[in-house]
Order: structure tokens, then C-alpha cells, then sequence
């Protein structure tokens, strides 16, 4: 499905990487960490296998130690990630927006020092934005950077922080200014030196990896820690969101595709009046409409991947990517279980636990509501809020 679209050297890479995720991660996942927390050290071994076919590591220019792939090539190499694992989509999501900014805006001592170790999957980094009152409303960051001499001061709380028990840095989004548009600038915090406290936060989903608050008391950090230029903040956020709601389509895609994969193989093995339940029209016609909105999301995905290599502004086609893939996801998975009958609410198939999962993919990265307010606004030029 949706091979049309790939080069040979696109096909090969994918294939190569679908044979190691079936033989060696799928296991690790659906069965021996199924909704346990993986620790720290397990996940950097596979994250450190992961670099070796282009995950983190493709996302960053050969010139800064990557392999320089791009942006279509590195969202196909993801969707399969996460058609075997979402828990595990999520630290290479993370990572690799992680690489993007250290990449794009840091200075180059951050550069040299910070980004070598996640591109060969040592290190773990998160991205302090959302708060306890902030979601989508970026403008609204109450976390403060008070500048002392030659340093800043930071307090405040950060929440629903992916990697947050890994994180090795967080790169932190703080007001700098009391100016809404001026006065978010970035920070890099090293946890050893800059200490922070991290609480894990136990969800319905998605807890295999790690979710968690992060609070910043006094934490001092030198002035040269900042990422881009002061007031900066903003705008290098929003730049990230475009992209990254890419991958988080990805991710509600690859939701969506391993459960059709589930309800198909359980429809040609489960018999029912005689036959296998596949062949009765009724289901036949479930997945028929499963099949058909899991390519509809890979296409408008791929539209989107496409147009930002491009270098082209895909806002709207970010939101429509991430909107549409992330609800389709929760209705594949939802009727996934359905084609499983009693069977799909209990541990042993894995679609109740890919139902679990896709209720949550419409949020991140902003809301279903919130990317049909980006894409209205892009239709009509008059902004929600």
C-alpha cells in the first residue's frame, strides 16, 4: 500500500528497516513491555540501532554527521516505526525535531557538543513547551528567564514532556519579555548541570515511553545556553509545529494502518456461519472503508512531507495531514475492534490496545479543533483567534 509513490532507494530502505522492526522490535513492544514503562538504557539500545537505518540520525545534514535524507524519505522510514510501535514513535519523533533545532538555530559550541550524541542515539533530548495552563496557546508560556549577569534565571512547570524521564537536555521555551510576540527565546538545559526535577505522568496509552512534568526551580543557566536569538522563540516554534505535525500525522497513520493490518489478518482466520468472517459482505465493507482512509491519510501526509522539502509554506496542508489521519485513526482502530468482536477488548489482540493509542493521537501538537481553526483561517484569512 502507497509503494507507488517510492523510489527503489526509498522501497529498499523501507524494507530493510520493516525486517528488523518485525523480527526484533515488534516483540518488545506488543508483548515483553506491552504498557510498561521501557527504562532508559533499553531504549537508547534501540534508538542506537534505529541511527543505523536513518532514523534521527537521516534527519541531519551529512556536513553536521548525518546521512542528509530527505524529508519524505525520513516521514517513510517513521510511519513504520509507528505501524510497530507508537510508544516507540515517540523518542524518535522527539529526537529528531531535537536534531532540527540544535541543527537550524543553535550556536555552534551547543552544535558540536549536543547533537553528535543524538544522532547516534546516546542521548535524549526534550522540548519544554506545553504548561499546566498552555497548550496550543504558545503566546500564553508563563515559564520565566530572568537574566542575571551573564546568566538567566529560569522557574516554572512544563507538562506532557515526551522523553522527559530520558532527557539527558530539554530545550525550554521561555518568556524572556513581558512583549506576547517578542519575548519567547529558548534554552538548552543539560540535566547535570542545569538540574531539573522530572515526574512521569501514567496515561490511558503511550506508556511504554515516557510522558512527564518537569519543574524548574531557580535553575541558572549561562546566557550562551540560548538557542536562536532572544524573542526568537516564537517563531522558531511555530516553524517546528509545521513539520512536526507532519511526523504526528505519521504517527496517527501508523496507528491506523497496523490496525487495519490486525483486522485483516484476524478477518481470514476467524470463522463464523460456515466461513471466514471475511467473507461476509458487512466486514468486507468495514475494511474496505479502512483500507481507503488509510491511503487518504498517507497521501495527504506525503502531500505535505513533500511540499516542505519542497521548501514550500504547508500550513494548511500540515493541518489537514494531521487532522485527517489522526481521526481516521481512531475510527480504523474502533472498528478494528469491532471485526474482533469479544475478543478485541481483551490483552491478547493488540487492537485494544491501538484503540487506546488513537484516542490520544488527535491531541498533540494541537488538537483536531485546533488544525480545523488553522485550516479555516488559511481558506478565509480571518483568524479564530
Amino acid at each position: 500500500m502507497g509503494h507507488v509513490f517510492r523510489t527503489e532507494e526509498q522501497q529498499a530502505a523501507v524494507d530493510g528497516l520493516k525486517r528488523f522492526l518485525d523480527a526484533e522490535i515488534d516483540p518488545i513492544f506488543s508483548k515483553q513491555y506491552r504498557d510498561k514503562f521501557v527504562p532508559r538504557d533499553k531504549m537508547a539500545e534501540i534508538m542506537r540501532r534505529l541511527t543505523e537505518f536513518g532514523l534521527v540520525s537521516g534527519i541531519a545534514s551529512e556536513a553536521n554527521g548525518g546521512m542528509g535524507l530527505d524529508w519524505l524519505t525520513s516521514l517513510m522510514l517513521f510511519e513504520e516505526v509507528a505501524t510497530t510501535s507508537a510508544d516507540l514513535s515517540v523518542p524518535v519523533l522527539i529526537n529528531s525535531f531535537g536534531v532540527v533545532l540544535l541543527e537550524k538555530v543553535a550556536p555552534p559550541h551547543l552544535r558540536e557538543r549536543y547533537l553528535p550524541g543524538l544522532l547516534r542515539g546516546d542521548s535524549f533530548v526534550s522540548m519544554g513547551i506545553s504548561e499546566p495552563d498552555v497548550g496550543s496557546n504558545v503566546l500564553e508560556i508563563k515559564t520565566r528567564a530572568r537574566r542575571d549577569g551573564d546568566h538567566f534565571i529560569i522557574n516554572g512547570e512544563k507538562t506532557w514532556i515526551s522523553n522527559g524521564e530520558y532527557s539527558d537536555f530539554l530545550i525550554c521555551t521561555c518568556r524572556t519579555s513581558d512583549d506576547p510576540r517578542k519575548g519567547l527565546t529558548h534554552f538548552l538545559l543539560d540535566r547535570k548541570e542545569h538540574p531539573y526535577e522530572v515526574r512521569g505522568i501514567h496515561k490511558i496509552g503511550f506508556n511504554s515511553q515516557s510522558t512527564a512534568q518537569i519543574f524548574l526551580s531557580d535553575v541558572r543557566v549561562p546566557a550562551s545556553n540560548m538557542i536562536g536569538n532572544e524573542g526568537e522563540g516564537l517563531r522558531n516554534t511555530l516553524t517546528l509545529f509545521e513539520r512536526s505535525r507532519v511526523f504526528v500525522a505519521a504517527q496517527g497513520l501508523g496507528i491506523a494502518r497496523r490496525a487495519l493490518e490486525e483486522a485483516v489478518r484476524y478477518a481470514k482466520e476467524r470463522r463464523q456461519h460456515g466461513k471466514v468472517i471475511a467473507g461476509h459482505q458487512l466486514i468486507a465493507a468495514m475494511l474496505a472503508e479502512m483500507a481507503t482512509k488509510v491511503d487518504a491519510a498517507r497521501l495527504l501526509t506525503y502531500r505535505a512531507a513533500s511540499m516542505i522539502e519542497a521548501g514550500v509554506p504547508a500550513e494548511m496542508e500540515a493541518a489537514m495531514a494531521k487532522y485527517f489521519a489522526c481521526e481516521a485513526a481512531v475510527k480504523i482502530a474502533r472498528q478494528a475492534v469491532q471485526i474482533h468482536g469479544g475478543n478485541g477488548v481483551t490483552t491478547e489482540f493488540l487492537v485494544e490496545k491501538l484503540a487506546r493509542e488513537a484516542i490520544i493521537a488527535p491531541i498533540p501538537e494541537g488538537t483536531t479543533q485546533i488544525q480545523q481553526l488553522i485550516i479555516g483561517r488559511a481558506l478565509t484569512g480571518v483568524p479564530a483567534f
